[in-house]
């Protein structure tokens, strides 16, 4: 597998509005494309990359994708709702049986794409960024870096903010981050986040950069695409709030079939996530997150109104006489 650290300058690929925000440091696009996917819990990162996969590969393209969600669920959609043994469970009981783990323990495939799930500790038993290290370091000794793909996608969740999850930030091990997100301040806000952490690591000498943002669930709202917009990042696809693909992605079935329906959307994702260079972000604040929406959407009216010790104690708390003994001067 190609270097993802290798540097270059940058070219402008489909985005020209977006040129002047390129750094000479970005890493030019290598051999093999290195991407994660951040985004909040439940926002449909799984359901993008189980379609943008599968669609990928329909197009003649190899292509790896690894669940680093400790639920496991992100291949559940590309097999049907059928969950994968996943890396540290299946290394765990063949360390225990004497036992080396091999590809074939780990990595399944469908119609040209693998794919493959970390996992995670069960809930209250361990660390799931720790997890993640320790996913790699196994993925490492079976020899990672000299597999030959296209594409590895690489699904995190953007709402933990433990080193784990930003592990392909900070040792640039992707050469690009896409977030997913929706036209809401919650799933705003763990992009921004996620924006902030590769700004965060650029500092640090590092180059990933963010290719863009892929809105789910578009209701036409129009906030994803504004943060998008002051941020400076593209679209790469907005995905409709539809009953069809919500139905279809309930019952386990993949939506960006080639001559489908959905088709033409995740064809022009595929070559947006392919050409879209990594870019500099630029994070906004808090309040201005909220200024992407309206007051009684988000409260924006309320005033912050300190507390006292008053409020603090419980009454006649505070008018106890004091023991201490107070001596006149001789």
């Amino acid at each position: 597998m190609a270097n993802a650290s290798a540097t270059s300058a940058a070219v402008n690929v489909g985005f020209p509005e977006q040129s002047a925000a390129l750094s000479s440091q970005s890493p030019a696009l290598t051999q093999t494309q290195v991407i994660a996917i951040y985004g909040k819990g439940g926002i449909g990162k799984s359901f993008t990359l189980a379609n943008l996969s599968y669609m990928l590969a329909q197009q003649g393209k190899k292509v790896l994708l690894i669940g680093c969600d400790p639920k496991s669920d992100t291949t559940t959609l590309l097999f049907g709702g059928k969950a994968c043994p996943t890396i540290l469970e299946t290394s765990s009981k063949k360390k225990a049986a004497g036992e080396q783990v091999t590809i074939g323990d780990v990595c399944f495939k469908r119609d040209g794409v693998f794919a493959m799930e970390l996992g995670g500790p069960e809930v209250g038993r361990g660390c799931g960024g720790r997890g993640i290290i320790h996913g790699f370091e196994i993925l490492e000794g079976l020899g990672f870096h000299e597999w030959d793909f296209d594409y590895v996608l690489l699904d995190f969740l953007g709402d933990v903010v433990c080193g784990g999850f930003g592990l392909p930030i900070a040792r640039d091990m992707c050469q690009k981050v896409i977030v997913v997100g929706s036209n809401d301040l919650q799933s705003l806000y763990v992009a921004n986040n996620v924006c902030s952490a590769v700004e965060y690591f650029r500092g640090l000498g590092g180059n990933v950069g963010v290719a863009g943002i892929v809105i789910n669930k578009d209701d036409g709202t129009g906030e994803a695409q504004a943060w998008a917009k002051q941020v400076g990042i593209p679209v790469l696809a907005s995905i409709p709030a539809d009953d069809d693909i919500r139905r279809k992605s309930a019952a386990y079935q993949i939506v960006g079939m080639p001559g489908g329906t959905w088709a033409p959307l995740f064809e022009e994702l595929g070559v947006n996530a392919a050409e879209a260079p990594p870019l500099r972000a630029h994070p906004l604040s808090q309040d201005e997150l909220l200024n992407l929406f309206s007051s009684d959407a988000v409260g924006r009216d309320i005033r912050l109104e300190p507390a006292t010790i008053e409020d603090m104690c419980a009454a006649g708390s505070l008018d106890k006489p004091s023991l201490e003994v107070i001596y006149d001067e001789a």
